[in-house]
């Protein structure tokens, strides 16, 4: 890789794991082998880095969502599989900045979200996938499960017997989630209808 791009990398991992305002140069410079003056010299200051790294990682992960598709849910499982620890750094630092309420997750998350409602309207429309009372609350539900599934806490990885999230465990997990996708969960629609009447009555009801 060349300077620029290790420099890059460090500053990601910083970045996702300490946050913008704690990360310093010296400490991105140190893990990327080079010196503080050389990241200066590449990109001026640590606001001008964090615009850099922000679209690195907003093209790669668009790039993802824009293959999150039947068609390419397989591609995208094999690249999960390759890199791991890539994949988790990625999206640990837009979630970071999902925190921060930066324009970049904010661009991460509208086309997030767009593309899953896409994906869900054209299965309803093709019958593939049940109808919904509230697309848009279901697209912004999957990709809540998906971020949180890529990001899940080792306390809940160690409920499962893995000590991180990780292939492994990414593995145990798909089947379960593919047949509460596929199946559902209920056999019935008693809490459903419930839900439904208690919306209903309450003052707050969405128009």
């Amino acid at each position: 890789m060349t300077a620029q791009a290790k420099i890059r990398n460090a500053a990601i991992a910083h970045f996702a794991r300490d946050g913008f305002q704690k990360t310093n140069l010296r400490a991105i410079a140190a893990t990327a082998g080079v010196s503080p003056g050389l990241v200066i010299h590449h990109f001026g200051s640590k606001e001008k880095l964090r615009s850099v790294c922000d679209d690195h990682v907003l093209r790669i992960l668009i790039h993802r969502a824009d293959n999150a598709r039947p068609s390419g849910m397989q591609d995208l499982f094999r690249e999960y599989l390759s890199n791991p620890e890539e994949y988790r750094l990625q999206v640990q630092y837009m979630l970071r900045a999902i925190e921060e309420d930066t324009p970049a997750a904010a661009t991460f998350v509208d086309t997030l979200v767009a593309e899953s409602e896409e994906i869900l309207r054209a299965g309803i429309a093709d019958g593939s996938m049940r109808p919904s009372s509230d697309v848009r609350a279901l697209a912004v539900l999957t990709v809540l499960n998906s971020v949180a599934t890529l990001t899940m806490p080792p306390p809940l990885a160690r409920a499962l017997g893995y000590e991180r999230f990780g292939p492994d465990l990414l593995r145990r997990l798909a089947l379960p989630t593919l047949e509460l996708y596929t199946h559902g969960l209920f056999t019935n629609d008693t809490a459903l209808k419930a839900a439904r009447t208690a919306l209903d009555e309450s003052p707050q009801k969405r128009d």
